[in-house]
């Protein structure tokens, strides 16, 4: 595959082929919005475009076969719609809390803040 840089009718230059590849590689292994694609990737919009484009000029399809005719047909994927989560994990917390330890300096003072959470006082049933 020969990547080329040029500009277009608008005299834009052209985002390379390969950042946006790795943009849609991106979202896709993220599970992100295309609109969330790190800018590094270029336009979201582009991005998107692209990979809607090559899908329907059939690039993905020839890809996989590509990848499928250099392995022998021996390729395995794994699909995340038969992943299954741990009981617990389908149950997650909203708004989790995360809490920065930092160790205070030799000879420093001891210094505290007040919580902004409310404590819970422990049953004693426990």
């Amino acid at each position: 595959m020969v990547i080329r840089s040029y500009t277009t009718s608008r005299d834009i230059t052209r985002v390379d082929d390969r950042r946006v590849l790795n943009g849609i590689f991106w979202v896709l292994r993220s599970g992100a919005p295309w609109a969330d694609v790190p800018a590094r990737y270029g336009p979201p919009t582009t991005i998107y475009n692209r990979f809607n484009r090559w899908r329907k000029a059939g690039v993905w399809d020839r890809l996989m076969d590509a990848i499928t005719k250099a392995y022998d047909g021996d390729v395995q994927m794994i699909d995340t719609s038969v992943v299954r989560v741990h009981q617990q994990g389908a149950t997650g917390k909203r708004g989790v809390e995360i809490v920065v330890s930092v160790a205070r300096e030799a000879g420093s003072p001891q210094r505290s803040t007040p919580s902004s959470m409310r404590k819970v006082a422990r049953s004693s049933s426990s």
